[in-house]
């Protein structure tokens, strides 16, 4: 039986990059993982394929709805579905192979088959062809991840009624796509296929969209879904999903008690994900679950268990490929004898619509719940003349600071690349800025990223100087 100082069970982004800091550590280390690719839901079925979707599916919509206003002038567009499906596969490929040459680079052993514990420092793995090898690690890492999740009375048959999985190898662009949940992943593949020509409903539950999020965020990507012709439902409880033929019923109960029927020809399930720990084994290693279904762990994120750890989506905390990132070289660093740290407050959320969505620190709901006195500052995209010189102009950028101290509490922005600009947020806030030191960095003109300190001098005195 081989031996090694650390053994990864998952090789998605908390396990993989788990696997490099190890082995930069000096550890002997093993990744075992399920499938014939390396990479986890993110990589194969999830960030990385819905984001090449969604740039493509932007480029066409942008040839269609924009062009003729930036004087160029095209004729007989049309989509081909079956390229955009295969330039996604492509995407993935390339990046799942550079994480094979990663692992080699890094002397990672990796074994392809359903890793499961025999005891807490023996891994059995079984393999495509049914036949079984154990190994043996001081420490093991759970970093299985997390699977799609389910409403009871929906039949999900993978072909109409579908989860985000066959979402991206549709066949045909919908005529009527229904989405149930109004969460990150079911509107970011909504604007894929709005975009693309399909009518798009979104029946939730609540009564606002990406709930997780500051409100203002929901409401003012409310506003612009609705220009891609998105329509909502709120307050809405679904009860089936069937299909028949090629058609999907879904029946739901508003919030008078009555019941509406929806029919489309596809129906996404959006509705979460939960943590995947089925057939790991668990007990006979002694690890023990929380109430939730997730994984059980400590500050150091090591289980009830010395020597397993647990990290990403089976454990507590936003079901994100860099949280689960960070989490990876955290643990193996502190298995190292080094003391790492996390601010699970500063790891920003992101929505890759379009505009996109992006947050980091505190909403303003969650201070009002907390009591902390606070000021806002906000600026539109609309008064920025680099929004306006690339037709961006939707969203705003909103900024949370002490009353007392001006440190900020949270930034919220919905605009034109909000995924990369919210970083200067969680860098400011990792060091304890003000937003009066936001305000006093000069920011290149123009650029978007102006509007993120016309904000924080909205926070602070109510100065932004070109609203």
């Amino acid at each position: 039986m081989k031996n090694f100082d650390v053994v990864i069970i998952g090789s998605g982004p908390g396990g993989y990059v788990c696997a490099i800091r190890c082995a930069q550590l000096g550890m002997k280390t093993a990744l075992i993982e399920k499938y014939n690719t390396l990479g986890g839901t993110c990589l194969n079925v999830g960030c990385i394929p819905s984001k090449a979707l969604l740039d493509s599916s932007e480029h066409y919509y942008n040839a269609t709805h924009t062009f003729a206003e930036h004087g160029i002038e095209v004729k007989n567009i049309k989509v081909n579905l079956e390229q955009m499906i295969k330039r996604k596969a492509e995407v993935v490929k390339q990046t799942c192979d550079g994480i094979n040459f990663l692992m080699k680079k890094n002397k990672v052993t990796v074994y392809n088959g359903f890793g499961s514990f025999v005891d807490k420092n023996t891994v059995s793995i079984t393999k495509a062809d049914g036949s079984k090898e154990q190994i043996q690690g001081k420490k093991i890492v759970i970093a299985t991840g997390s699977k799609p999740s389910t409403l009871p009375g929906i039949e999900i048959d993978k072909k109409r009624v579908i989860t985000s999985t066959e979402a991206l190898e549709l066949k045909e662009v919908p005529k009527h796509l229904i989405i149930i949940g109004g969460g990150v992943i079911g509107l970011e593949l909504g604007s894929v296929y709005a975009r693309l020509g399909a009518k798009v409903s979104v029946i939730e539950y609540t009564g606002g969209i990406i709930s997780t999020m500051d409100s203002t965020m929901g409401k003012e990507l409310q506003k612009v879904l609705k220009k891609l012709g998105f329509e909502f439902y709120f307050n809405h409880k679904v009860q089936s999903a069937k299909t028949k033929g090629k058609e999907v019923t879904v029946v739901a109960e508003n919030n008078k008690g009555e019941k509406v029927e929806f029919k489309g020809d596809y129906c996404l399930v959006s509705v979460g994900r939960r943590p995947y720990t089925e057939n790991l084994e668990l007990e006979k290693a002694g690890v023990k679950l929380d109430e939730r279904g997730r994984i059980d762990v400590n500050e150091h994120l090591e289980t009830n268990v010395a020597g397993i750890y647990a990290i990403g989506d089976v454990v507590k905390g936003p079901m994100l490929a860099h949280k689960a990132e960070e989490e990876g070289v955290f643990v193996a660093e502190y298995m190292a004898g080094q003391k790492p740290h996390i601010n699970y407050l500063l790891i920003p959320g992101v929505v890759y619509t379009w505009p996109e969505v992006a947050s980091v620190g505190y909403t303003e709901e969650q201070l009002k719940e907390k009591g902390i006195k606070y000021k806002v500052g906000s600026f539109p995209f609309k008064a920025s003349g680099r929004a306006r010189a690339s037709m961006d102009t939707d969203g705003l950028i909103k900024v949370l600071a002490d009353e007392v101290t001006d440190e900020i509490l949270g930034v919220h922005m919905i605009g034109p690349r909000a995924a990369d600009m919210i970083m200067e947020a969680a860098v400011a806030m990792e060091f304890r800025a003000s937003a009066e030191d936001i305000a006093r960095i000069c920011h290149a003109h123009p650029t978007f990223s102006e509007s993120f300190k016309e904000a924080a001098l909205d926070a602070t005195a109510k100065r932004a100087l070109h609203i």
